[in-house]
């Protein structure tokens, strides 16, 4: 069968990284490589770099399916790619995956999406293109989305195929993590073993982790041409030997890479020689969820961590010359005053690169339904629900004030001479400015927020 894969753009009114950041679509790569092997023709098509629509494609590519996949943010946006193909032809069938429809399928129910894959997206993906050709009942597929159909198992091995990179080769220039260029994605594990309250990480998994095999893992990293691997892992530092075994590996196999990651501050504070062993094979920067200077927000959170945590953290990750993108998230009850706190604490410990969160409680997770009855924004309003707009009413300041503290902290952290003095020494001038000419993309849309009041 032919097989169009999209990767959606975001809406306008989407607050978006994507103006520091586009990454590659890992998981259509995934899907591409897995239904290929079973004898079908594939094409991946990235909306957020090209510039035609979606009939465009279609008409080219005559596919006898299409897949789309996103975030929470996109649900409204891949519902109106499913519209556009049904009417460029009503035969063809669409695929709707991704993180969020594994765990809200409910909201891509429509006339336009034929299936909804409620987990194990790749090996779904395969049993829906059996049954189209008849191999197969339809009805025996687990993991396609009915409304009283109760949810299927997930997956705790990944014996798959490795990305074909190459689907997306015409795009690769393209992808980059802030001065991260050119970079790969990996996945080496699957779900999180800690419970962090506002997290949705842990619904994907429902509470399970995984990982696979470092043999395996290192044999993927020795065929990806890329220098720079983001290691997409919702924390990549799970214990402390097999950290320490990696590096031996990558050393071993003589793999010279630069690497990004995502790490917990506890690991790091506890675990100065795993961090030194690892800036000694790639270990490049850690993006470490540090969410407050208020170690009782941490308990809170049921972080399990505290200020002094952090604070050892941020300090190894500088001695070692590792970079630290710290992960705030910023309280609804927070008066001024709680702003400048922050910022006086992140200046303290000399962070340049920050990304603010308002806390926003995604439906799944535990703080859901405590701040349902305070919404501002429309569950509907899915574009809205992008980890950067306010959708809950805050407790002591008004949304355009909360706002403006917001823009104002990331203005005094990111946009003062040293911080950008610091960037062009080690970033070099032209990186630089290309990612001061995205956050000035991402103000414009907090402009808009504060004069809009939403």
């Amino acid at each position: 069968m032919k097989v169009l894969l999209f990767r959606p753009r975001p809406d306008k009114e989407t607050i978006g990284l994507q103006n520091v950041m586009i990454c590659e679509p890992l998981e259509l790569e995934y899907i591409s490589a897995n239904i290929e092997a079973a004898g079908h023709e594939c094409r991946i098509i990235d909306m957020i770099i090209e510039k035609k629509s979606v009939r465009y494609f279609v008409e080219e590519f005559h596919p006898d399916v299409v897949g789309i996949t996103g975030y929470i943010s996109h649900v409204n946006i891949m519902k109106s790619y499913a519209r556009e193909v049904k009417l460029c032809d009503s035969r063809i069938k669409t695929i709707i995956g991704g993180v969020h429809a594994e765990v809200n399928p409910q909201d891509f129910e429509s006339e336009y999406v034929d299936f909804i894959i409620r987990a194990n997206g790749i090996r779904t993906f395969t049993e829906i293109l059996d049954s189209l050709e008849g191999k197969t009942p339809a009805g025996d597929i687990d993991c396609i989305y009915h409304r009283d159909k109760p949810a299927p198992e997930k997956e705790t091995t990944f014996p798959y195929l490795y990305p074909d990179r190459n689907k997306v080769s015409k795009y690769r220039k393209h992808y980059y993590y802030m001065f991260h260029r050119n970079c790969s994605l990996i996945k080496t594990s699957f779900g999180c073993p800690y419970n962090c309250k506002f997290c949705f990480c842990r619904q994907i998994m429902d509470d399970k982790y995984f990982a696979r095999s470092l043999d395996d893992i290192v044999n993927e990293l020795s065929q990806i041409k890329e220098t720079e691997i983001y290691i997409v892992d919702d924390d990549f530092l799970v214990g402390r030997e097999r950290i320490l075994q990696f590096c031996d590996m990558l050393e071993k196999n003589g793999i010279e890479k630069k690497y990004l990651i995502y790490g917990r501050a506890d690991f790091i504070a506890a675990n100065e020689d795993v961090i030194s062993r690892f800036k000694q094979v790639g270990l490049r920067a850690v993006i470490v969820g540090l969410e407050s200077c208020d170690s009782r927000q941490l308990d809170d959170y049921n972080k399990r961590t505290n200020v002094n945590i952090n604070e050892k953290a941020v300090s190894i990750l500088s001695k070692y010359g590792v970079e630290c993108y710290g992960t705030f998230i910023l309280g609804l009850d927070w008066t001024k005053e709680d702003f400048n706190a922050l910022y006086r604490w992140i200046k303290k410990l000399g962070l340049v690169f920050v990304n603010l969160q308002p806390l926003t409680p995604l439906r799944g997770t535990e703080l859901y339904d405590k701040y349902r009855p305070r919404f501002i924004v429309r569950e509907d309003e899915y574009e809205k629900w992008d980890l950067a707009h306010l959708v809950v009413k805050p407790d002591k300041i008004s949304v355009r004030r909360y706002y403006w503290y917001t823009m104002v902290l990331y203005y005094k952290i990111t946009a003062n001479p040293v911080s950008a003095w610091y960037m062009i020494k080690k970033y070099g001038l032209h990186d630089t400015l290309k990612l001061t000419w995205g956050a000035a993309k991402v103000n414009t849309q907090y402009w808009k927020k504060l004069i809009g009041g939403r």
